[in-house]
């Protein structure tokens, strides 16, 4: 989920830093002067552009992250437009990074949910969010190539828990084999899902 070439202010700066921390740290290890820091933004930018403090600057990086996958989607689809493309495409992403990067970073949103939306609801609806506003252009995308509109929706729910689950799965284990995987074994049955 890397930058782009566009130049940042030092808000936009720290709402992608705590993506970029949250992604490794989690939530709970994400400090408010390291998101500072990481943002080469001045000290008393936090209090200014976050009156709500560590939440409402948690909550923005989450719906920064959902917009950043949502953005993709387009991309990939273009660039492979069936299915199992798009799959793909959202897959390759990730294989991409963890050879490139290492495996020490993950999806914000999964990281969220797991360090603390059992105790905050206000996160947890920020992760909801995030995740929906991924969705949809996941299951927009499916009914432009031909999946019926029934069943858009929860395909596009499947792709990305499959997606996010061998993530997690590569992650653990260093190794983009579960990335693979998922792309073989669901490739062919978005496919078939066309009407």
């Amino acid at each position: 989920m890397g930058g782009g070439e566009v130049t940042r202010g030092p808000r936009e700066r720290m709402v992608y830093s705590a993506a970029q921390l949250i992604r490794t740290q989690g939530v709970s290890g994400t400090g408010m002067r390291e998101v500072v820091e990481h943002a080469s933004a001045p000290r008393g930018s936090l209090q200014h552009y976050f009156p709500g403090g560590k939440d409402q600057l948690v909550r923005e990086a989450l719906a920064w992250s959902g917009d950043f996958a949502a953005r993709r989607v387009e991309r990939y689809a273009e660039a492979a437009p069936s299915p199992a493309g798009l799959f793909a495409g959202m897959v390759a992403q990730w294989r991409d990074q963890f050879r490139e990067e290492g495996f020490a970073a993950g999806c914000p949103l999964v990281a969220a949910t797991a360090d603390v939306v059992a105790g905050n609801e206000n996160l947890r609806q920020a992760v909801c969010a995030g995740f929906e506003t991924w969705l949809r252009p996941v299951a927009d995308s499916l009914r432009e190539m031909g999946v019926p509109e029934a069943r858009c929706r929860s395909l596009a729910m499947v792709m990305i828990s499959a997606l996010e689950g061998a993530i997690v799965m590569a992650r653990a284990q260093e190794d983009v084999a579960p990335l693979d995987a998922v792309v073989a074994e669901l490739g062919p049955v978005l496919d078939a899902a066309r009407g």
